[in-house]
């Protein structure tokens, strides 16, 4: 057994670019992995819960207290995967670590060879029993996955019903059964699929020509308020983009005296982009193509609403279409023939729309006469509120959760479900087979997206939400292809056949902040927690149970235990911010939430060993965010030893460029803290820590963590030297509590953690602007001005980390794909240029630097709903050379330096110094506008000043007055080439300001 005193390897040392670039690359892994089974959001990689865990299972060699029976095992151990080994322990440390970093490769997960040697190891650390981890919000089960793989016993719970079904797939029903289950599934899938296709061959039939349906594409419609033509909204008239298929839709107007106008359609082979039309709805404003006129999103709003989505078809008593949903085309597969056909849509097409709404009618009929005693056949259960994060549906008359399939599908579910429960056979495959009506739902639903360059139906959730489609795509659930059970349940038997035969992990629906086990029973306490909003969860994740339930009615999971009356997944418990909701009267709020979670931390420290370890993930990109977490640890009884950050996000998608989102995940370790541990003095604390967090950064540029990555990452050894105390105090007996009042001078006022921001920010500054930056404070002697600090401070905090040798994948419940929520009626403002920061993280960087944001407002930075701009440099040359051009700035440049005068700017408040620059009209910072400023914008040129005004004199192609500029700045002192050269480095590569900087810096003249 590890010795309590005893380092872990992740607490001392981390390989994270390897494990960094193995967590990437597996998000293009499709066929085995386990995130393949069914959508769970957020899922952590798999590559970081496998490397994390080694590093917490297993002891340093290089500590005292390592067992040597430890490392005269790892060193027989190791050779048989990667070659022999130095003679050191330092030597054996950093060959364990290679190990860790290469078992994270998804290819090795599963290699014999691998899982002995890893297996070895855990027993070799832990020899006397078996750890055991546990996680006790396990979602999608990451982390208990790769605990039963390196050989440890795992308890995963969670309260989300969906989640545990999921959990129980993965860590009992695969483990227990082993490679076999996959051929049980095989069999009752097929059992499956006959029986329902025997019932709904009629709704899906073949063309005359042989040709099989594999897709519906349907336009909801609405009718003109004008012309009285039915609209229908299309974003996009493409159906192949295909190189060798290209095909798209092209309409026309049939006008018929005394009858409303018609749209007709047809199918054309386009040349160019530019003869396909466009589309017909944008932002909910739907144009006619008759008239022209747009219907404004509130009358599209109220004619779907009375169409409850609109959805279906509607027809007359007769049988003919007269409205709702319209078929623009059906997609086709013949055999003998290459490629997807496409063809107009038929009476006969919706003929059987007919027949599948009598049958479903039919259906519900017989249900209602049975006195509704059992679940209705359609889910009937209502939709979250209006104002649930992640939902906008409901103001189309989407209000139940069987509003978002068609006749047709709901049909075939209702199916589906059935047989899922009528079948025999194992427990183990029917759990799974039901699973696999609730993954078929993603893809087949009326908000399925048509994809253009792939000729196929995309999942529903590409993204954290529920978003109105206008057009969506129907697949064919006899296609032999997505969308079609057999085709679902290939997938998840994949997943059953690429995962190894392990031990099984145990399952239990449970409240984190109420855990199930005694007292000091885990070996190691792991888990990934919700953060504040970020992801809705149950309200989601009730798309699937609704169908769960149906397909497996009475399962001892599928309930929600603290509310038998709940129809849904359980909302009132959830670690979930939420202020729809409620708890005990009280609003989940944000100090809910946070109570919530210090409650849970509190549970993890109570069933953890005194020997045991932790480790949180955390990704949240606020520091406030990241105090009440840090708040709600120590008050949980826990010491934070080490942070690591393990970039699994790319630094291209959508959300990092130009801003500081997170693409790291950034694992907190930590020890359950001594009940005797003693009070901590403030003056040593503070001392030691610019060398810890100095240290930290150093180690962790060598692998390339950047930006706000690194920002986070240095939490860990700070937190480390305050978090072992029961509580720190000043030489007059205050406590210094972890957070505060930033603004405040005082320690016992302002926090810990505004001394942590402070130092991390000192020493950004100093690498970047040099020394004299670290020392300089409020402009002190040998600093550049505040702009200058500021601006590259910004810029620092924005580099993003990179994976290299990894291309970027898409990854289903990424909340980064490019669809647009198609219900936002407001049109989108176009985004401004330039790089965002979150007030929060500006404002705790700039303000104990000396750095005053409001006094640079309007000047180089711009603040709006909490964010914080920094303007580009083509946004300051009205500020600076006024309504002069650039010709007429840089002759001024060169008639001031030659009169050896200083030049001057259109913002300076002295226009007698620059008679011939005029002042700013449009857009008046807050002095000019009559708006007193909390700090006086500052008139004088600064060294950022003239650095912009050189870019911009750059970027006009003014080389004579840029040369005069130049040579001038020469003569007055090294700052603008230091600042120059500063922020070259510090800019994007590709970015304009770059380019800029150093063309302008080739124009420096060489002494």
């Amino acid at each position: 057994m590890i010795p309590k005193e005893c380092k872990r390897l992740a607490e001392v040392d981390f390989p994270i670019a390897a494990v960094s670039r193995h967590g990437a690359k597996e998000k293009s892994v499709r066929y085995g992995h386990p995130s393949t089974l069914h959508l769970w959001w957020a899922r952590r990689p798999l590559a970081a819960c496998r490397a994390i865990l080694m590093g917490l299972l297993l002891p340093d060699p290089c500590d005292s207290r390592c067992p040597e029976d430890f490392k005269v095992r790892a060193r027989n151990i190791l050779p048989r995967v990667q070659g022999a080994l130095g003679s050191s322990d330092l030597d054996l440390r950093h060959e364990l670590l290679r190990f860790i970093g290469d078992f994270a490769n998804w290819d090795n997960a599963s290699s014999p060879t691998y899982l002995e040697a890893a297996r070895g190891l855990i027993r070799a650390a832990n020899s006397e029993e078996t750890p055991l981890v546990v996680d006790p919000f396990a979602g999608g089960g990451s982390i208990p996955l790769e605990a039963i793989r390196l050989g440890c016993d795992a308890f995963a719970s969670d309260l989300n019903p969906v989640a545990c079904i999921i959990l129980k797939t993965i860590l009992d029903d695969i483990p227990r059964y082993g490679r076999g289950l996959g051929d049980e599934l095989r069999e009752t899938g097929a059992k499956i699929k006959a029986a329902a296709e025997k019932e709904l061959e009629e709704f899906y039939p073949l063309d005359a020509d042989g040709s099989r349906p594999i897709a519906y594409l349907w336009a909801r419609t609405v009718t003109c308020d004008n012309c009285g033509a039915e609209i229908p909204l299309v974003r996009s008239f493409w159906l192949s983009k295909k190189l060798n298929n290209k095909r798209a839709l092209r309409h026309s107007v049939r006008r018929r005296s005394g009858v409303r106008p018609v749209v007709e359609f047809e199918i054309f082979e386009p040349k160019r982009d530019s003869d396909v039309p466009l589309g017909t709805i944008n932002r909910a404003r739907a144009t006619c193509p008759c008239c022209n006129l747009v219907t404004l999103p509130e009358r599209v709003r109220v004619q779907l609403a009375g169409q409850r989505g609109g959805a279906d078809v509607i027809f007359d008593e007769n049988g003919q279409r007269i409205g709702g949903t319209r078929l623009l085309t059906v997609v086709t597969v013949k055999p003998g023939h290459q490629g997807r056909r496409f063809r107009l849509a038929g009476e006969q097409d919706y003929l059987t729309l007919r027949r599948v709404q009598e049958h479903l009618a039919t259906l519900l009929a017989r249900w209602e006469q049975g006195g509704k005693q059992s679940l209705c056949p359609v889910p009937d259960e209502p939709l979250p509120p209006i104002g649930t994060l992640g939902f906008r549906v409901q103001r189309y008359g989407i209000l139940r959760w069987g509003d978002l399939f068609t006749a047709r599908q709901k049909m075939a579910l209702v199916t589906l479900a059935r047989s899922v429960n009528e079948c025999a056979g194992q427990r183990a495959a029917k759990e799974i087979a039901g699973l696999a009506v609730s993954r078929l739902t993603d893809i087949y639903n009326a908000q399925g997206v048509w994809e253009t360059t792939k000729t196929q139906v995309r999942n529903l959730f590409s993204r954290q939400a529920i978003a109105m489609r206008w057009d969506f795509a129907e697949a064919s659930a006899n296609a032999e292809q997505a969308g079609d059970y057999q085709t679902t349940l290939e997938t998840m038997i994949r997943v059953v056949e690429r995962l190894p035969e392990l031990s099984g992990g145990q399952i239990q629906q449970a409240d984190a902040a109420a855990h199930p086990l005694p007292d000091t029973t885990a070996a190691v306490w792991f888990t990934d927690p919700p953060y504040y909003d970020a992801i809705p969860y149950s309200d989601l994740s009730d798309f699937f149970y609704v169908w769960l339930k149906r397909a497996l009615p009475q399962h001892p999971l599928l309930r929600d235990p603290t509310d038998s009356t709940n129809p849904l997944t359980p909302k009132q418990r959830e670690a979930v911010q939420d202020e729809t909701k409620q708890d005990d009267g009280q609003p989940k709020d944000r100090a809910w939430f946070e109570r919530t979670m210090a409650q849970a931390f509190a549970e993890g420290r109570r069933v953890l060993r005194g020997d045991g370890v932790g480790c949180v993930v955390f990704a949240h990109k606020t520091t406030e965010g990241w105090e009440a977490l840090l708040s709600g640890m120590i008050d949980g009884g826990w010491v934070i030893t080490a942070s690591w950050p393990l970039t699994t996000e790319m630094a291209t998608r959508l959300r990092a460029r130009e801003s500081a989102a997170l693409s790291a995940s950034i694992h907190l370790v930590c020890r359950p803290r001594p009940e005797n541990a003693p009070i901590g003095d403030w003056a040593d604390i503070l001392r030691a820590l610019p060398q810890r967090v100095g240290d930290w950064i150093e180690r962790l540029q060598v692998e390339g963590i950047k930006g706000a990555d690194l920002v986070f990452a240095c939490i860990g050894p700070a937190m480390e030297i305050y978090s072992r105390y029961c509580r720190v105090e000043d030489a007059e007996g205050r406590t210094i509590p972890l957070g505060g009042d930033p603004t405040a001078t005082e320690p016992y006022e302002r926090g810990f953690l505004a001394y942590v921001w402070e130092t991390v920010g000192r020493m950004a500054l100093e690498q970047v602007l040099g020394t004299a930056e670290a020392r300089a404070r409020n402009g002190g002697a040998g600093a550049l001005e505040e702009d200058s600090r500021l601006t590259a401070l910004f810029l620092w905090t924005l580099q993003s980390t990179e994976i290299k040798d990894v291309e970027a994948a898409s990854v289903e419940g990424e909340e980064d794909e490019p669809e647009a929520e198609e219900d936002d009626v407001e049109s989108p403002k176009k985004k401004k240029a330039g790089y965002t920061l979150i007030y929060d993280v500006a404002r705790r960087f700039a303000q104990p630097l000396g750095i005053h944001l409001d006094m640079w407002e309007d000047r180089i930075i711009e603040t709006e709903k909490g964010v914080v701009r920094l303007l580009p440099v083509a946004e300051r040359a009205t500020q600076l050379f006024g309504d002069a051009d650039a010709a007429a700035m840089a002759r001024r440049i060169e008639q001031d330096v030659k009169a050896q005068r200083n030049y001057a700017f259109a913002f300076m408040q002295d226009e007698g110094a620059a008679p011939a620059i005029k002042t700013r009209g449009k857009g008046k910072s807050k002095k000019e506008s009559g708006e007193k400023p909390e700090t006086p914008i500052p008139q004088q040129v600064t060294t950022l000043d003239r650095v912009h005004a050189a870019m911009l004199l750059q970027s006009s192609g003014q080389t004579n007055g840029l040369r005069a500029l130049l040579r001038e700045e020469q003569q007055r002192g090294p700052d603008f080439i230091r600042l120059a050269n500063a922020l070259s480095a510090l800019y994007p590569k590709d970015s304009e300001e770059k380019r800029l900087l150093d063309a302008m810096l080739l124009a420096v003249p060489r002494n």
